[in-house]
């Protein structure tokens, strides 16, 4: 079902929810979320993340992900993740992604702001833009260890969202890509005060891998209206495979069964991600 980023968020804002958006590095993977999220009836986005969406491969990759969200029986958007590129942007776009994380993050906030103005109008109105702004420290890919790092000034955002044009803020709240150093702390007032001064634009929540339950339950009500997971979703896939990979090997190197495991591993997480950005929403009209 062809669905626009930025209304599935503000629809799933108005509803106190926030809507997962789970990276996908191969189109096993992204089958398996889409069918787990059309058995709950969710909306859903799947990132392709940089390393995915580049070359001949990521072209591919990206249009069979748009043929994939346009067969879907619910909202399902195909997003261009953390692009420091603006070639590989306009790689994206012309393959099939209906979103783009223009990330400038690295950058001073003007600059940032400039980059992803230059995004923005290089990708033309239809495609949604996301930003961040604050310094979330990681690797998405590698899923290390990781302390918070610079957090986003609110006194910023509303020059920042001015200068962008950016449709969604991702922001740095105590939250990081990876795996975190000691217990996660997300800073909620600061969070309140980025909310207010973004007024309309919603707000996404990059590194929830690791959050606890009782902190993403509450995200929605903070103006977070997307939520990314990517390192426990890799680690669901590993974990299963490391039981099974030695025993399809032995069954005739069951290829079939093995992506059964790999599909199974991930339907079950995608399932759990789904229960915890509704589950506010379930305890408030309970």
């Amino acid at each position: 079902m062809r669905a626009h980023l930025l209304d599935v968020v503000t629809s799933a804002l108005a509803a106190h929810t926030a809507v997962p958006a789970l990276s996908t590095y191969d189109f096993t993977t992204a089958q398996a979320v889409v069918a787990a999220s059309e058995r709950a009836g969710r909306p859903v986005i799947l990132l392709v993340p940089p390393k995915a969406a580049a070359g001949t491969a990521g072209r591919r990759l990206i249009t069979a992900l748009r043929g994939l969200a346009d067969d879907a029986a619910t909202s399902v958007c195909v997003q261009l993740d953390h692009a420091v590129d603006l070639d590989l942007i306009e790689h994206a776009v012309a393959a099939g992604v209906d979103a783009v994380l223009a990330d400038g993050s690295a950058l001073p906030a003007a600059e940032n702001a400039a980059f992803v103005a230059r995004a923005r109008e290089l990708v033309g109105p239809g495609v949604v833009v996301e930003a961040e702004l604050g310094s979330l420290p990681g690797d998405e890919d590698t899923a290390g260890t990781s302390a918070a790092g610079g957090m986003t000034d609110p006194g910023e955002v509303p020059g920042f969202l001015d200068g962008s044009g950016a449709d969604l803020l991702a922001v740095a709240v105590g939250n990081v890509h990876g795996h975190y150093r000691g217990t996660p702390r997300l800073h909620w007032s600061r969070l309140e005060q980025i909310c207010e001064a973004a007024e309309r634009t919603p707000l996404v929540l990059h590194g929830a891998s690791g959050i606890p339950e009782t902190m993403l339950v509450r995200a929605p009500l903070a103006g977070i209206g997307k939520i990314n997971i990517n390192t426990e979703l890799r680690s669901a896939v590993f974990a299963a495979l490391a039981d099974r990979v030695e025993q399809r090997r032995c069954r005739g190197l069951n290829l079939w069964a093995l992506l059964e495991d790999w599909t199974e591993a991930v339907g079950e997480f995608t399932t759990l991600a789904h229960r915890l950005t509704t589950a506010e929403a379930r305890s408030r009209n309970s």
